[in-house]
């Protein structure tokens, strides 16, 4: 067994232990409501927005490792959601800060995780445990304010279920068919697997109609509506296992209606056109990755989340082109299809760390759907989308 020294200036607070696979244990203070929760251990590299974070499905059954020592300084607010509730299994800090400064904020960070049930740890070093996961590669661990035998704690991470192979995504989508909002522009379909509040904001920003169905639908009940695009959503787990949805994206691309995919939604379009994804061995997760666009050689600032990614070799170039890479390791950011009018993106444009470097994908694929479907686009903000969800 290996353990973690820590630090904390809250001993007064509940003993709480996070125990890693691997036998590593860390000390520290139970943050959120108690009790015992586990999942794969990830860390995230923003410096800002940790209610975002919590809150993207994309992270459903997830422990988040936050490397900024200071979270929760500006507490809580509705305003921040990305779901209706936090998706991560559980939430580690360095230092949780007792008292919050903004004046738009509802309640602190604590509350907002008693709220919900989330089990949390603070007090950890957690720049010493992203070093360990850097090096020995992501694991299960669990995150414990009741159970503290160490043992019992490391055997528990051991046996939680990995997530490579697990279709998660039907965990997160929505339970029946709604309409987000109604404008002038083109009609969008959103395949929902997890899909973030601001990536429908964005369509909505762009005069769109703005319809989302379930993951599992039918793409027969999707076309009933008429659409002028489809978009395949972001959402957690391993996209290999879910047969039905690349199936629905092969059966998209027949269509010929303008398909745009994100995160797990690109990885889907890869896996449709025979393309191989594979687990990543730490993953992307953070507000400062450098994305090169290789048709204009411009960096962007991006957001990502992701454990999983498109293999580079198994890219056919009469099939796509890649358009956008990682420059920390050389991974897929994004894809062109050249059979039919379609787009990829692996990390989030809809999100502002750069803070508007991506946000053109959008426009791009509102340009292609008006070239496709020969529509006039609205100027944007010009006509506000009524919002009906």
């Amino acid at each position: 067994m290996t353990r973690a020294s820590s630090k904390s200036p809250e001993r007064t607070r509940d003993p709480a232990k996070l125990a890693l696979a691997d036998g590593t244990v860390v000390e520290g203070v139970a943050l959120g409501h108690r009790g015992l929760t586990g999942g794969e251990l990830c860390f995230n590299t923003s410096m800002t927005g940790y209610q975002e974070i919590m809150t993207d499905p994309s992270y459903w059954g997830q422990l988040m490792m936050m490397t900024q020592p200071h979270i929760g300084n500006y507490g809580a607010s509705a305003e921040d959601m990305e779901a209706d509730a936090p998706m991560v299994a559980g939430f580690i800090v360095r230092d949780y800060p007792r008292r919050h400064s903004n004046s738009q904020a509802e309640e602190t960070l604590e509350e907002f995780m008693q709220r919900h049930d989330l089990v949390g740890i603070a007090g950890v070093d957690t720049r010493a445990l992203v070093r360990h996961v850097r090096d020995k590669g992501v694991m299960n661990a669990v995150i414990s304010s009741e159970e503290l035998d160490e043992e019992t704690l490391i055997q528990k991470a051991q046996d939680w279920p990995s997530m490579a192979g697990r279709e998660l995504a039907s965990k997160v989508t929505v339970d029946a068919p709604y309409t987000f909002c109604e404008g002038s522009g083109p009609r969008i379909s959103v395949y929902d697997f997890g899909v973030k509040k601001n990536i429908l904001r964005s369509f909505r920003q762009r005069g769109c109609s703005v319809k989302v169905v379930p993951g599992h639908t039918n793409l027969s009940d999707v076309l009933d509506w008429e659409p002028d695009g489809l978009f395949f959503s972001n959402g957690p787990g391993d996209p290999r296992p879910m047969t039905d949805a690349i199936e629905t994206v092969r059966e998209a691309i027949d269509t010929d209606l303008p398909i745009f995919g994100i995160c797990l939604g690109h990885q889907l379009m890869a896996l449709a056109q025979g393309f191989d994804v594979y687990k990543m061995y730490v993953g992307h997760r953070g507000a400062n990755h450098p994305v090169k666009n290789l048709d204009t050689e411009r960096v962007e600032v991006t957001t990502q989340n992701h454990g999983f990614a498109v293999d580079p070799e198994s890219i056919d170039p009469e099939v796509a082109r890649v358009t956008h890479v990682n420059l920390n390791d050389d991974t897929i950011e994004g894809l062109r299809f050249k059979s039919f009018a379609g787009l990829s993106l692996q990390y989030h444009p809809e999100a502002s760390p750069g803070p508007h470097d991506s946000h053109y994908h959008f426009d791009a694929f509102m340009e292609m759907v008006a070239e496709e479907r020969g529509l006039t686009l609205p100027e944007q903000a010009a006509e506000p989308a009524t919002v009906t969800a």
